[in-house]
Parts: structure tokens; sequence; C-alpha cells
């Protein structure tokens, strides 16, 4: 059944948008996600926790299909359980990055998301998880968190804000992508990985594109996914930066921001937002079959 409206992929970050502060989906969001299925349309989960820290709430969605992880690192097929496609950082250059950080800024705690479909979230002495629900392994020193493959770096300042922190872009470089995620969540993630690179090839895989597709986020790292996508919805609660580049402001994650735009959409005739460029999309990457 094609979908009775502009839409076709709906893309929605987790927290501080599609999540309460609780981390639990409201029954208001259910209902609403119920409804997309329903047009035929496909919903996907693009997100900066890892493949295995979603794999409990993409089963509260239904368990099935595809989501997009790791900031954009992993493409994670829950149905099976498995990444179809996934970039690791470099352990030596993410050390190299955070040298260089905190030779700018000072002391930084750490901490990492391990690659693969098991990889704990490691942490350092000193850090502390901004959502404590979420499971972590502490570490007794730094070296610890380079002993295998990684898909991103967590960092924490103990008196720097998010922006200035984030600010740590001009010495990193090329070294990594250093985006804000959260608050008090600024991370290192391989080179040009955006979440808007792995969304663009999770709905190629679906045979779907930017052209159909409605994105919702809350945080800086929502900027390429809304560069990528036809058009860009930002919570009320969204960080300034992002909702510059929205094409409107819902209202909050605890007021249920995501559900109040699907229902409109899905429930009558939508107008697309102003078209895209594909800038975003990536160019030389692939997603195995």
């Amino acid at each position: 059944m094609a979908a009775p409206t502009a839409f076709s992929l709906v893309a929605t970050d987790l927290d501080g948008t599609l999540l309460r502060s609780d981390d639990t989906l409201s029954d208001r969001s259910l209902a609403a996600l119920a409804r997309v299925a329903q047009a035929g349309a496909r919903h996907l989960v693009v997100t900066g926790r890892p493949a295995p820290r979603v794999r409990s709430l993409l089963e509260d969605l239904g368990g099935t299909g595809l989501a997009v992880c790791g900031q954009g690192a992993q493409v994670y097929d829950a149905d099976a359980d498995r990444l179809l496609w996934s970039v690791t950082l470099d352990r030596e250059l993410a050390e190299t990055a955070l040298g260089k950080i905190e030779a700018e800024l000072g002391e930084v705690y750490a901490a990492v998301d391990q690659d693969g479909v098991d990889g704990l979230t490691l942490i350092e002495p000193g850090y502390v998880m901004p959502h404590p629900t979420l499971p972590a392994v502490r570490v007794e020193r730094r070296s610890e968190l380079w002993d295998r493959p990684i898909s991103k770096v967590l960092l924490r300042h103990p008196d720097l804000s998010d922006d200035a922190l984030a600010a740590a872009r001009a010495v990193v470089g090329s070294l990594a992508t250093v985006t804000m995620s959260g608050p008090g969540t600024v991370e290192l993630q391989p080179c040009g990985v955006t979440k808007a690179t792995g969304l663009a090839l999770a709905a190629d895989h679906l045979g779907l594109g930017p052209e159909r597709t409605v994105a919702f986020g809350d945080m800086p790292n929502d900027v390429p996914m809304f560069g990528w996508a036809a058009h860009g919805v930002a919570m009320a609660n969204a960080h300034p930066e992002l909702k510059a580049v929205a094409d409107e402001v819902t209202t909050s994650n605890e007021d249920d921001g995501v559900a109040v735009v699907l229902e409109r959409l899905f429930g009558g005739a939508a107008v697309l937002g102003r078209q895209r460029t594909a800038q975003y999309a990536p160019k030389t990457l692939s997603i195995e079959p």
C-alpha cells in the first residue's frame, strides 16, 4: 500500500526526540508510528546509540527492520541481529585526537562504544554516563579503552559547556568528526561519517531516497540528516543550531512532538518541505545486500 502523503520514509532520532526523558516511548508515539506503517511508509531509527543499546527498544517498536546507529557508523538489521554495514574509528587516530583536545582544553573524561552487535560501552575513571539507564563497563585506565575496535569516542569535560567542548573540531581537524549529540555528550567518530551517511545507506537498501524523507531530531548531530532529508523537524527542546536549519519546529519530546507531526502528515495530505541537495550522501560506501 502506498503512503498517502508526500513522505515514504520517517527518520527519527531517539534521545530528546522520540524518547521521553525516562527513555520510554509514549502510547501516542507508538500509535503514530503504527499509523506510518499502516500507510505503507517506513520508519528508521537514526541514533547515536550503538546497535547493542537499541536492541530492546527496537523490540518495543516491533523488532523488525533496519536502524542507523553509532552516529551513522552502523546500519543494523534487527531481524537478523547483525550489522549490514559498519565503519570503525582508528584507535591510534582517536588517541591522537584526544591528546590534541586535552592539550587545548585541559583534561577530559573519555568513553568508547566498541564495534559489533555485542560491543560494550567502556568508561574511564571520572566519566559519568549521560544516560544512567544505559549499561557501561568501567575500566581502570584509559589504555584499556583501545583494546578492541571502536565505533566512536564520547567525551566529557568537568567544567566546559558542550558548545565549548565541541570547539575541539578546530584542533582535531581530519583525524575524526566531532559532533554534539546531547547534553553532556560530545563525540569523536570516523572522519566523514554522520547520521546522513548511515541514513543514506539504509534508505538506499530500502529503495528510498531523500526526496520523500521526513527527519526528526534535537541536537547538532542531526544537522547532516536534515541536510539530506526533504523535510527536517526540530523538537521544541532542540539545540538552536538545529532549529536554525529545520523546516519546522514541533512540540518537545515530553509532549509527543514526533507524534504531533506524524498525525498531521499521515492523517491527510502533506506539504513537502523545501528540496534538499544530497550533499551528505556517501559517494563510495556500499551496503551488504
